[in-house]
């Protein structure tokens, strides 16, 4: 879903805190915003306990982590020389900071994803390696995703401690990764992390967190000022000549800390960070035997009258089954698939989800805006170089003559083998001929841009 499901128990909580308390803006010192702010440094600690972050690191609350990612990415001192890195296989949100790159005068530089996601370690370390530059001079910055959203693929963490020998600055979009693994910030430093909370523990939405190097947020470059991150701001300001001078701002208080926080919530994240601490050193195990289960019987589903297979797993699957509490899986717990007909032909994702609506299955179908690693999933990088533009995704589907995208399922903290079960379900029905006609007359019978 992209999401998590939130704790019944953490939603009660949170409405119990706010129906005992008054809480105000924190850019002030009345009683009410003294809560906010307490609640605001208790939610930050910890945010850095959870991630182990040593001394040397601050939060910075953010919307989500595409607005931790733009933060860095518009601020970030590129000039005429820098190299901004990133993998194929991103989410749009790290692709975008390649906007605030170029218009600085840095040159782009991608790491190609493999045919399952991710990339091969030996090709990232000699890229990064090929583009490194001066970090006086032209400072540089590599952005690792630390799993993929669509290929299910795990990159190694290990490239970021190497890009740094190197002279880069890093960045790493932790959004898909934290919600079922352990990050430890002092086994494996980086300049800074962008999280979101929803993704985690599915409440509160609207909140994330950069988790980065205070050394490195003085690098960062702000290309303007906001409410309560200045101190003192000269406004339609004139000198004794009646010259007029552009508004200025005399002292920064928190440079990135933008307006006001989201700090009505904050007391959810701590309640969440300590609700899925409990449940993390357990959650890979159970979601390793999810996964296996599955993938495995997904697998082995085949069309009744031709024996062919119901759906191809286009991600990358776990290579082994993992048999005690502490272990790491070496991929996420998504699964990326396409459903085919009898002939081996590529069922409309249009369709695949009309039937889950149906059956009240959240999936999600698309590229789960990551372009990069659909287009190694589905093997058109080749049509995707092609791209002119002005092109939209339905010139592109007409030039491929199918619909592009994959149909993901997620699993995650609330997920049970009932839910996984009735998955398999619901895909063993395509492989029916009878039930499958069924379906196929029902979902034609809904009128072109009717909600389903």
């Amino acid at each position: 879903m992209g999401g998590a499901q939130h704790p019944e128990s953490l939603v009660r909580a949170h409405g119990s805190f706010l129906s005992e308390s008054i809480l105000g803006n924190t850019h002030s010192v009345n009683n009410s915003s003294m809560l906010s702010s307490a609640c605001a440094a208790e939610a930050r600690n910890a945010i850095l306990s959870f991630f182990r972050a040593p001394p040397g690191y601050t939060v910075v609350i953010t919307a989500n982590t595409t607005a931790a990612l733009k933060l860095v990415g518009e601020s970030y001192p590129f000039r005429k020389g820098s190299s901004y890195v990133l993998g194929a296989d991103s989410h749009n949100s790290v692709h975008g900071i390649r906007e605030f790159a170029m218009r600085g005068g840095a040159e782009v530089h991608y790491i190609p994803s493999t045919s399952t996601g991710g990339f091969v370690l030996s090709t990232a370390k000699d890229i990064l390696h090929q583009h490194r530059a001066d970090s006086g001079s032209s400072p540089s910055l590599f952005v690792l995703t630390g799993q993929s959203n669509i290929s299910n693929t795990k990159n190694p963490l290990s490239i970021l401690t190497y890009a740094a020998s190197l002279g880069y600055h890093t960045l790493m979009d932790a959004a898909a990764l934290a919600p079922t693994s352990v990050i430890s910030l002092s086994d494996t430093p980086v300049d800074a992390m962008a999280v979101s909370f929803y993704k985690m523990f599915g409440y509160p939405t609207g909140v994330g967190a950069l988790v980065v190097r205070e050394s490195f947020l003085e690098l960062l470059e702000r290309p303007w000022f906001a409410g309560g991150n200045v101190d003192v701001v000269q406004s339609g300001f004139q000198d004794p000549f009646g010259n007029s001078k552009p508004v200025t701002w005399v002292f920064f208080v928190s440079p990135v800390q933008d307006g006001t926080i989201n700090y009505l919530t904050l007391s959810a994240v701590t309640d969440g960070l300590r609700f899925l601490s409990a449940y993390l050193p357990f959650l890979p195990l159970r979601l390793s035997c999810l996964m296996h289960f599955l993938t495995s019987s997904l697998s082995r589903l085949r069309h009744d009258m031709t024996g062919t297979p119901v759906v191809k797993i286009m991600s990358k699957v776990p290579s082994k089954r993992l048999r005690s509490v502490g272990e790491q899986a070496d991929t996420g717990s998504t699964v990326s698939l396409i459903f085919l007909w009898p002939s081996g032909e590529m069922m409309p994702n249009s369709f695949v989800e009309h039937v889950a609506v149906s059956q009240n299955i959240s999936l999600r179908t698309g590229c789960m805006c990551n372009p990069g690693g659909a287009a190694a999933l589905l093997g058109i990088e080749d049509q995707m170089a092609l791209l002119y533009s002005g092109v939209t995704l339905k010139d592109f589907e007409k030039a491929v003559g199918r619909e592009l995208g994959v149909v993901r399922i997620s699993l995650g903290l609330a997920t049970t083998f009932h839910d996984v079960w009735r998955v398999i379900a619901f895909a063993s029905d395509f492989g029916n001929e009878r039930t499958r006609q069924s379906l196929w007359e029902s979902w034609m019978d809904v009128p072109i841009g009717q909600a389903m």
